[in-house]
């Protein structure tokens, strides 16, 4: 079983308002969602519940993921933030996951996942991330793609070409992102968009929270 070195926060602010009747308690649960999300695969998450004398099958432990509905919180208001995209699969279909990341603290603002990039989706997405967080007056940095550019233009918001310095930041996150996929076959399989979408903004809040 993988070591829990990345593991060192406290899992108590995961939400089980879904919760109507379940027999496992649920300081266990929310320790299962922080596992999975941050270290374990499901197999190995049931494998760490099985020692502490609970059996679960992994679709139980998924469905808990689901059903948080775990999202970065809210109410940020960062000098900068770094614009950007990855691709992400679901079986043998390609997807963009877009994120806002704020490089001074490393922290995921905003992600969300489409089946293209275009200007009209890139708006779209900024505008969710300026009800989400005070991003009127920061500078945004962005690599040479003319959709972020073009989409960040038409809403007034200032950017700046940056191909190294702070945008490293989200590069290191989706690294981070690519390396837990990879534990299930570095795609998402079996999986419809919104599924892949949930466990994603599941690790953002993870990642923000309790890493």
């Amino acid at each position: 079983m993988p070591e829990f070195s990345r593991l060192n926060g406290s899992s108590s602010g995961v939400q089980l308002d879904f919760v109507e009747r379940e027999a496992t308690p649920r300081e266990l649960m929310r320790l299962s969602i922080q596992l999975h999300l941050s270290v374990l695969s499901l197999s190995d998450t049931v494998s760490a519940l099985e020692g502490f004398g609970v059996e679960r099958a992994r679709s139980t432990i998924h469905n808990w993921v689901q059903k948080a509905n775990l999202q970065p919180t809210t109410g940020s208001q960062p000098d900068h933030v770094v614009l950007d995209e990855t691709v992400i699969q679901l079986d043998n279909q390609r997807y963009w996951l877009y994120a806002a990341v704020d490089p001074k603290t490393n922290e995921f603002l905003h992600v969300k996942l489409y089946p293209t990039r275009t200007i009209a989706l890139t708006e779209m997405f900024l505008c969710e991330l300026r009800e989400k967080h005070d991003v009127q007056y920061a500078v945004f940095l962005v690599d040479s793609a003319p959709w972020l550019k073009a989409a960040l233009h038409h809403l007034g918001l200032r950017f700046r070409y940056e191909k190294h310095g702070n945008r490293n930041a989200v590069e290191r996150l989706f690294q981070e992102i690519k390396r837990r996929t990879t534990q299930f076959g570095n795609c998402f399989r079996n999986a419809d968009p919104a599924t892949a979408e949930t466990w994603l903004q599941s690790y953002a809040y993870c990642w923000n929270q309790l890493i």
